[in-house]
């Protein structure tokens, strides 16, 4: 398959806007508080991404813009005086918040335009950067964040694959940061080659993203990656890693072809040569990607176009040699790393829920003042998780007992007093902020955390681990489809329900209800979990009984859709 001659306009855009400099220079003087429509594309390669109050449009009044701006941070991995940093920045440029991504970035929502540079500059400072935050480029590398003996070993090769594929241009330091161009030349004089010598004047047809397991630990959904990458381990050590190619969740609505779809196993590689190879799976992204049609542009529809074979054959033309076959992996976890663990000699590392990744304060507890706090008295190491929570780490034994006084004061529950469903549950951020949102996600998750749990305590299930995602669009940032219960928007106000993913997140859920109401939701499961306290096997979980009684589940569901609905018949609802 060669790439296709025609292109998209997004793709004639990224062509031309001169390294992703296009008109943002002309268009932050702050005549309005927007840009347009083709420098909000050029933005997202810098982490900047334009918003709209989506509650205030629905109210019929003229649209409020502002800005959210996403910070990179390859592995998760902050330093005290980093997160303080973020933290102050939260009230001076942006609503007083934080939010952690399922990707280990950092977002600031509702940025003023005015405040856009003042802030990427603070944010530098810091050793910090938003560039590549989104765009057509490899995106944050994702690691396991637990530290330990073998953590450092592995986020050496976080920190390799990420200098490697950062953009090259130098738009980043002259628009933000006050740079001049490089040998006093313009900008649009100087030779293409000189900015982007592996992405080139168009970048990649789409996002690439790269994940790095822990042997045997998948906390990372390591199979939603473009590119996933698993230690192997022996008695010397780290021995090499497998390789898998072609994962990604998004979906686009009304085009049959888009679908979530796992990576497979492709190779074994060496230590030495693993960002060789991983250059080499990117610039087959880079040169045979979809460059017509953006919605089937991601690798795992170059991988299930070609077949995993044709495509290792093709890694091995590049490279000029052959690959050993991926050796099998085994996964005993999916670890949300929260409470107390050891790290190494004295030190341990302390898991905080972050329901949904949302640092801020609330009725019920002082999240971001209770962190706040805790980092400026123990100066921890931060670390930001895929699960959108956050670990301390490089603690004292001695630290935990008023660590622990310290949180209770801001009203911030341990781990293990938290019910299992909202211990494990994600949402995106959806409405009001994202532009692509069709309904709730992370606004409607608590009620329907509450919801599910209820059914669960009900029925006697109440402390059995399960877990929830909820995404209000298609693009599935949540990760809803390797949950065991998965709820993607199909309109506003309805989801569809999917179960069946794998705790370990090697398994795809299937499609259980469609349209479902926000608030119909529990009680449309609650035969299922009535089947599976009835049915299961010992210890075995809910994703993964769904998973062997698809035909049962099933079947129960089509059995309630075809009874009428009461509350037609009682007259309730007068069509």
């Amino acid at each position: 398959m060669s790439a296709p001659s025609a292109r998209s306009k997004a793709e004639l855009l990224k062509e031309r806007s001169r390294h992703l400099r296009g008109a943002i220079q002309e268009e932050l003087r702050p005549a309005w508080p927007g840009f347009s429509k083709e420098t909000v594309q050029i933005l997202k390669f810098h982490g900047v991404f334009q918003q709209a109050d989506r509650d205030a449009r629905r109210a019929g009044s003229p649209p409020e813009y502002s800005l959210a701006v996403r910070v990179a941070v390859p592995g998760g991995i902050l330093s005290a005086e980093q997160y303080l940093a973020m933290d102050r920045l939260a009230d001076e440029a942006a609503d007083g918040r934080l939010r952690i991504t399922t990707r280990q970035d950092v977002e600031f929502h509702h940025v003023r335009k005015t405040d856009l540079r003042p802030l990427l500059s603070a944010l530098n400072e810091t050793g910090l950067s938003t560039l590549g935050g989104c765009g057509d480029v490899v995106r944050n590398v994702v690691c396991c964040p637990a530290p330990g003996p073998l953590w450092d070993q592995l986020y050496g090769y976080v920190r390799a694959l990420s200098q490697r594929f950062r953009p090259q241009t130098r738009a980043y330091e002259e628009l933000w940061l006050d740079q001049a161009p490089a040998a006093g030349q313009p900008a649009a004089e100087q030779p293409a080659a000189e900015y982007e010598q592996l992405y080139g004047a168009a970048y990649l047809p789409r996002k690439f993203k790269i994940g790095i397991a822990a042997a045997g630990d998948n906390c990372i959904d390591v199979y939603t990656n473009d590119m996933g990458i698993v230690p192997i381990y022996g008695g010397r050590g780290l021995e090499g890693f497998t390789l898998l190619a072609g994962g990604g969740l998004g979906m686009s609505p009304g085009v049959r072809a888009t679908r979530p779809r796992l990576a497979d196993p492709l190779c074994t590689v060496e230590p030495a040569q693993l960002e060789q190879v991983v250059e080499a799976i990117v610039r087959i992204h880079r040169d045979c990607g979809n460059r017509a049609d953006r919605r089937l542009a991601r690798l795992k529809y170059l991988v299930a176009d070609w077949g995993i074979d044709r495509f290792k054959q093709e890694l091995e033309e590049r490279l000029g040699r052959t690959l050993p076959p991926p050796k099998p992996l085994s996964w005993v976890r999916a670890d949300d790393h929260l409470g107390w663990h050891f790290q190494t000699g004295d030190l341990r590392f302390m898991g905080i829920r972050m329901l949904s990744g949302q640092v801020e304060d609330h009725d019920g507890a002082q999240l971001r003042t209770g962190l706040r706090a805790a980092v400026e008295r123990f100066r921890p190491g931060v670390r930001l998780t895929p699960q959108q929570n956050i670990l301390l780490t490089g603690l004292r034994g001695a630290d935990r007992a008023p660590l622990e006084a310290l949180l209770r004061c801001y009203g911030i529950q341990p781990a293990e007093q938290l019910p299992p469903v909202v211990r494990h549950a994600l949402a995106c951020p959806a409405l009001p902020a994202c532009g692509l949102a069709i309904t709730e996600a992370e606004r409607v998750l608590p009620a329907v955390l509450r919801e599910i749990q209820a059914e669960l305590d009900d029925l006697g299930l109440g402390r059995q681990p399960l877990r929830v995602r909820v995404a209000g669009c298609a693009n599935s940032c949540a990760r809803p489809n390797t949950a065991e219960i998965g709820l993607v928007c199909q309109s506003l106000d309805l989801y569809g329900i999917y179960l069946g993913g794998s705790p370990m997140g090697t398994r795809l859920g299937f499609l259980f209800a469609k349209t479902v109401p926000r608030t119909a939701i529990s009680s449309r499961l609650r035969p299922v979990f009535q089947l599976y306290r009835e049915s299961r096997q010992e210890g075995e979980a809910f994703g993964d009984f769904c998973h062997r009684r698809r035909a049962d589940v099933l079947r129960m569901e089509q059995e309630a859709a075809a009874q009428p609905d009461p509350q037609i018949l009682t007259g309730a609802i007068h069509l």
